[in-house]
């Protein structure tokens, strides 16, 4: 194990004072103020460049759509007015519509945190992880801890499967990350400063809903904040406050190794794709890119370089940076945590063509981010609290190549979406304030009332339009995106991408790439993934079309029955929404086999349903479902038919 760069100082961070700061915001008449980023070692910033940077004015609002619940003002902003007329408490939405949650009404602590994770399991098993509290032991005066694990099976009604005691994952700060690739999901026992590098570690590739537990090692050295190879071979430690890094080895979880240790005031970190580079989002030092090609490789006594460093004059604490390509060009995300009423960081867009050289090229803050607007927004609810206020602290992307959107957690302002098709141009898309609900300690209550407290790094299911992320005051959150911002996701009405095709044939044993026989493992190497997933079957949209491709499994795992109810599908000119008559003319010598049920004829696998004079679907069904009427109907129950 070797170290890095030791030229780096001990950051000096007033931890007592954040600590306070959110004490008092859970249970004080008042709340603190100043700001911890104004105590940054400026020896640390004095090492970074800073580089040319656009002009530092607020992203262009989003237009809400119908059914919005929109905010009134400024960009951002929740006023006192709000509280008071009861449009907090309803919350506000732009080109959003809750889907489901899980929450804990009129919480006492803190009951999400700053991390979700989604994993979906070969068998088809679609889970959220969730840390609980902004602060440990918060959580534990509403009977919460540790990370949650989700069956997101059905997301309109999330479903608490297990909770990750261990010590990690009973306090892992920023840490809780994941490997899609592995399905391990990894974190360092962490807190407000630092804490004991306790590292957990979970396989959850066999059975998303209950993870198993691999190792709890003290390999981390100090923790707070984390980053993972998405290969999953390397789980990196980073704590800001002691100004470490540790990259452990675990292509073995079961015995974790610490293999590098390297001087850096690291907060998050992001690793590429091909685990070369770290994009290190350093508190006191703005960004710093790291060649891990060493780590990556194994190599003994491995050795770490720096490729370049940045800054820039609006930065608070940087806090996360993602490695992104649009139409090729290699981009960063990068979000600063905090600064709110005196410096806010926000967001932005980083060019990384020169990665020797990399550029600011465009900004994501909002109206309530813009020095002009502080007079303004001054007694807000929450706005002078250090730890909470008007100010950015994750962002995250549906994919970090060609990614269309990003959403971020902007704390006091909920969860903000962006259009970032055009890198040098974003544009705010949506957004979702979670309702605000009553405090229940102190008797005398928080002055003023709480309101959101956004600053987890968010998850997506493209396939489904759906956000996930979690609020601190108040729990999970599944939201779908609506309107033009859900083609902006890439499966909406305009885009349809991730939908199957309109001409899907009906063959004797499939419906377009959905075939008989197939296993839920076969079905989810397709590039085109369901939208829906129940225990027993898959849901899939078809582009530019209503209806959809519904795939029902047998007990052991295989697709017995395929439907489709997709208007666009069909045979001999029939299709579902034409007329019995239709029906009769294009299939005379169908068989009925059941009420509304036909076959195409005496052996055939195709079936057609009919309801009040119209065709309702096709389907192909396996000879064993065709022998076996009972067993049938109860088949085209598990497909909605």
């Amino acid at each position: 194990m070797t170290r890095g760069h030791p030229e780096h100082p001990r950051v000096a961070r007033l931890t007592s004072a954040l600590l306070g700061a959110l004490l008092l915001s859970l249970g004080a008449a008042g709340v603190a103020h100043g700001h911890p980023a104004d105590q940054h070692v400026a020896a640390q910033a004095a090492q970074s460049p800073f580089g040319p940077e656009p002009p530092l004015v607020a992203t262009p609002r989003a237009t809400c759509g119908p059914g919005s619940r929109p905010q009134t003002g400024i960009q951002g902003r929740v006023s006192p007015e709000d509280h008071d007329s009861g449009r907090a408490a309803k919350g506000f939405t732009c080109n959003t519509e809750l889907v489901g949650k899980y929450v804990k009404p009129s919480a006492n602590g803190t009951v999400g945190g700053f991390k979700v994770e989604r994993y979906v399991d070969a068998a088809g098993h679609d889970c959220a992880y969730y840390d609980t509290t902004l602060l440990y032991p918060t959580n534990a005066l509403d009977a919460e801890g540790g990370v949650n694990v989700m069956d997101m099976s059905d997301p309109t009604h999330p479903t608490l499967t297990a909770k990750l005691l261990t010590p990690a994952m009973e306090t892992p700060h920023e840490s809780l990350v994941l490997s899609k690739q592995r399905g391990l999901l990894a974190a360092v026992a962490g807190n407000l400063a630092t804490n004991v590098g306790q590292v957990d570690v979970y396989d959850v590739s066999n059975d998303c809903r209950h993870p198993e537990l691999k190792s709890t090692t003290p390999v981390g050295f100090l923790g707070h904040e984390s980053g993972m190879a998405p290969d999953g071979r390397t789980f990196y430690s980073a704590s800001p406050s002691s100004a470490t890094i540790v990259a452990v080895d675990i292509s073995n979880p079961s015995l974790p190794v610490p293999i590098w240790f390297g001087n850096y005031d690291s907060h998050g970190l992001s690793i590429s794709d091909d685990g070369n580079r770290a994009y290190v989002a350093a508190i006191d030092s703005g960004l710093i890119v790291l060649d891990t090609s060493q780590v990556q490789s194994r190599t003994f006594n491995p050795a770490v370089s720096e490729v370049a460093r940045l800054q820039w004059k609006s930065m608070s604490i940087p806090q996360n940076a993602i490695p992104i390509t649009i139409k090729g060009r290699p981009y960063l995300v990068e979000i600063d945590e905090f600064g709110a009423q005196s410096q806010v960081g926000a967001g932005r867009i980083i060019d990384f063509a020169d990665e020797t050289k990399p550029r600011v090229v465009s900004n994501l803050r909002l109206e309530v981010h813009q020095p002009q607007n502080f007079p303004a927004q001054a007694a807000d609810n929450g706005a002078q609290n250090p730890v909470q206020g008007y100010a950015g602290h994750y962002c995250n992307v549906p994919t970090r190549v060609d990614p269309e959107i990003v959403a971020c957690s902007m704390i006091l302002s909920g969860l903000r979406v962006f259009d970032i098709r055009d890198p040098e141009h974003p544009r705010e898309i949506a957004y979702f304030n979670a309702p605000v609900t009553p405090r229940i300690i102190p008797p005398v209550g928080i002055v003023p009332a709480p309101s959101n407290w956004a600053m987890s790094s968010p998850s997506f299911v493209p396939q489904r339009d759906e956000i996930w992320y979690s609020d601190g005051l108040s729990g999970f959150y599944a939201v779908r995106l609506t309107g033009g911002a859900a083609s902006a996701l890439g499966s909406g009405p305009a885009g349809g991408r991730a939908c199957l095709a309109r001409r899907s044939p009906i063959g004797p044993r499939n419906i377009g790439r959905v075939r008989l026989g197939s296993s839920r493992a076969r079905l989810r190497r397709l590039s085109v993934q369901p939208v829906r997933i129940t225990p027993r079957s898959y849901r899939y949209c078809v582009k530019r079309t209503r209806g959809g491709v519904i795939a029902v499994f047998s007990r052991k795992g295989r697709v017995v029955l395929a439907a489709t109810t997709a208007r666009v599908h069909g045979n001999r000119g029939v299709r579902p929404g034409s007329s019995a008559g239709a029906l009769r003319r294009a299939y005379s010598r169908r068989r009925a086999i059941g009420r509304g049920v036909f076959r195409a004829n005496g052996r055939s696998p195709r079936l057609i349903g009919v309801r009040n004079g119209k065709v309702r679907f096709f389907a192909v069904a396996s000879r064993q479902l065709l022998r076996n009427r009972r067993a049938l109907a109860r088949h085209l129950r598990l497909a909605g038919l």
